[in-house]
């Protein structure tokens, strides 16, 4: 584990089957940014899968979290709509979830709502 923002740390984006830490620093000092802004605890739900686990948790067969450039995200008193609205400007893709927020840094603009409310 090694810190590697004033808030995160490498373990935190860890695969939760394998351990593995995989990450895109610039992804990960985006979040930085996004955790200054709103003043808050960010937990990241899931960061760096691997792909047996990206399978086990029914992850996209293109998903961004095998690649270590994703991450789903929770802002602890900030609703997932809020953060999205905040992410379109920094994050490639945003993608809104009822209790989480997904956010990439994919190289290109994607954005998708499966939200059920």
């Amino acid at each position: 584990m090694s810190k590697l923002t004033k808030n995160f740390d490498s373990k935190e984006f860890a695969c939760k089957c394998c351990g593995e830490e995989v990450f895109l620093i610039f992804h990960v000092l985006k979040l930085q940014t996004l955790r200054d802004y709103f003043k808050k605890k960010v937990t990241i739900t899931s960061g760096y899968r691997c792909e047996q686990h990206n399978k086990k948790v029914g992850g996209v067969e293109y998903s961004q979290h095998p690649l270590g450039t994703a991450t789903d995200i929770e802002v602890k008193g900030v609703k997932p709509d809020s953060v999205a609205e905040y992410a379109e400007n920094h994050f490639d893709g945003v993608g809104r979830y009822d209790t989480f927020t997904h956010l990439d840094s994919r190289g290109y603009k994607a954005r998708w709502d499966n939200t059920t409310k």
